[in-house]
């Protein structure tokens, strides 16, 4: 059996496994966005009827909202991590004993990733809202040029 543990303690390994990762997530979300965009220009034929863009441009609002939140967690995770253990550091030199240093670890991890979550679900929203309404803008004004 191979040991994958020095392997993975390497920082090239966990950069080509990121790449590797989200090339995959890019690939995919771009095969959806051109199913969409097949899907749409396969139900557009009547012109007073506007939801096939409205479908769509959710759709695309959808995808593009949650890769940002992707990427954003892709950041996100490190600075975290960070964050948190010069909290625990900072309150370990403070001269908390290792009981409390423990219980209010707990506390601040809990702290720290809702607060990130939240920032995220926010940030992902809003990028998902001004992407589903420029799609629609565009969709609609590409409709409007072939009539």
């Amino acid at each position: 059996m191979v040991d994958l543990k020095p392997l993975l303690k390497k920082r090239r390994t966990w950069v080509c496994l990121f790449v590797l990762v989200y090339g995959l997530l890019l690939s995919s979300s771009w095969n959806l966005i051109r199913s969409i965009l097949y899907w749409y220009n396969n139900n557009n034929t009547d012109a007073a009827v506007r939801w096939p863009a409205l479908y769509a441009s959710v759709l695309f609002g959808a995808v593009f909202g949650l890769l940002s939140m992707a990427t954003a967690l892709a950041v996100a995770v490190p600075a975290t991590v960070v964050t948190w253990i010069t909290v625990l550091v900072l309150l370990a030199f403070a001269g908390k004993p290792r009981r409390s240093l423990v219980l209010e670890g707990r506390k601040i991890t809990a702290d720290i990733a809702s607060l990130a979550v939240k920032i995220l679900l926010r940030e992902g929203n809003l990028v998902a809202a001004v992407c589903a309404f420029l799609s629609f803008v565009a969709l609609f004004r590409n409709h409007r040029g072939e009539d």
